[in-house]
């Protein structure tokens, strides 16, 4: 009995001993899980910088909405898969980022792909962002340059259209958007320009 009483306080205090060790050493965990990733870097320096201007300037509505836009961010990245996944609700064919092919040429960071209406892209393969194609000018409004929609990896990006406006709308925020020069992204002018180029159908979810 006695040896029975004394094998389960050590276990208890081994037990004690693995519980305590978890809780320390899960924050370096973290921290090394994310050490290296480029959008978790980018988006804690920029939440660090936001912080500091409502610190500073206020807490005025702009800074507020980029507050917390940088927390769901880095939310969606601590929480999420390790891709992105994009889900097109327009009724039109989209153009979405991705990884680059293993035999592709190209200097981009990545590659511009098909995502048809109603499709969503694989839970293998990561889907970085949006194209939004540029706007002529017209007489009612100026134009708008083409842009690319960021999302982190993580990011369940759904895509409607606007039943009003016919325009792409999105469920979540970007991480970013870019305009061509701004990043090392393929963007081209308009939308021809951008089938011109040869684009493949991306992975999609069967």
């Amino acid at each position: 009995m006695k040896t029975f009483k004394t094998n389960v306080f050590k276990i208890t205090i081994v037990c004690l001993l693995l519980l305590v060790n978890l809780m320390i050493a899960q924050p370096s965990w973290a921290g090394k899980k994310y050490a290296n990733d480029p959008d978790y870097i980018e988006i804690t320096k920029a939440l660090d910088t936001a912080l500091q201007e409502k610190q500073t300037q206020g807490a005025t509505p702009e800074i507020l909405q980029k507050v917390s836009n940088l927390q769901f961010q880095k939310y969606i990245i601590e929480t999420g898969e390790n891709v992105g996944i994009c889900r097109n609700e327009t009724e039109k064919t989209l153009l979405v980022y991705g990884q680059k092919a293993k035999k592709s040429r190209s200097t981009y960071d990545n590659e511009l792909y098909l995502l048809p209406s109603g499709a969503e892209t694989d839970d293998e393969w990561d889907c970085q962002g949006v194209y939004i194609p540029g706007q002529a000018a017209t007489e009612a409004q100026e134009g708008t340059p083409a842009s690319a929609f960021k999302i982190v990896h993580g990011t369940r990006l759904v895509a409607t259209s606007n039943p009003q406006t016919g325009e792409t709308e999105f469920n979540l925020p970007p991480a970013n958007i870019f305009k061509s020069g701004e990043a090392n992204w393929f963007i081209p002018d308009n939308l021809q320009a951008a089938l011109d180029a040869g684009i493949t159908n991306a992975k999609i979810d069967d």
